[in-house]
C-alpha cells in the first residue's frame, strides 16, 4: 500500500468518526449512520491494499 493509500485511509476514518460523534453529540442518527459507513469503507479499502500488497510479495 502506497503512502498515499495510507494517508487518504486515515483521513477516511478519522472523518468517519468525526461524523460518528457530531452525530452522537446531536443525536442525529442520519450523520452518525454516516460516519460508520466512512469507518467501514475505510477498513475495506485497508484489506483490499492489505491484500494486494501480499500477492505483489507472494
Amino acid at each position: 500500500m502506497g503512502l498515499g493509500d495510507k494517508i487518504s485511509n486515515a483521513a477516511e476514518d478519522l472523518g468517519g468518526k468525526a461524523k460518528e460523534v457530531a452525530g452522537n453529540a446531536t443525536d442525529n442518527d442520519r450523520l452518525r449512520a454516516e460516519g460508520q459507513t466512512d469507518q467501514v469503507k475505510a477498513d475495506a479499502k485497508k484489506v483490499g491494499e492489505s491484500v494486494k500488497d501480499e500477492f505483489k510479495r507472494g
